[in-house]
């Protein structure tokens, strides 16, 4: 887990695939956190992402770095505690001005039933679950 959340640190921005109806919605994210052995995203809870990560948890990421690329999907399940909330703007303090742990708006998930596939022109893909 730990080198998914590297590379898609490295990568700085990822695409979080969810679905809403029977419509996929893609859209640029880049909050990823490990927190008490769980990887974490973070989103408002006034956003689409929000309402559709609640109607349906499946989800996936994709992201693309040099010359290799990921695959995250799995369930997004929310953690409702203030410490995973605070864990993520703790990680990420520019995002101190626009949310707080405790504002009734930030929201984060984490992967559950999680598989990572790294890729690559040059080499098998190589699987991780958590």
């Amino acid at each position: 887990m730990e080198r998914v959340e590297k590379f898609l640190k490295d990568a700085g921005t990822y695409y979080l695939a969810t679905v809403e109806g029977n419509c996929p919605r893609v859209r640029p994210f880049g909050t990823i956190n490990i927190f008490e052995g769980k990887l974490y995203i973070q989103t408002g809870k006034v956003k689409d992402v929000s309402k559709q990560l609640h109607a349906n948890p499946n989800a996936e990421i994709c992201a693309f770095n040099g010359d290799e690329w990921i695959r995250v999907s799995g369930e997004l399940v929310e953690d409702d505690r203030v410490e995973a909330r605070q864990s993520m703007l703790d990680a990420y303090p520019s995002l101190q001005g626009m949310y707080a742990a405790d504002d009734g708006n930030t929201e984060v998930f984490y992967f559950k039933n999680a598989k990572a596939v790294f890729y690559s022109f040059t080499h098998e893909p190589e699987v991780v679950k958590f």
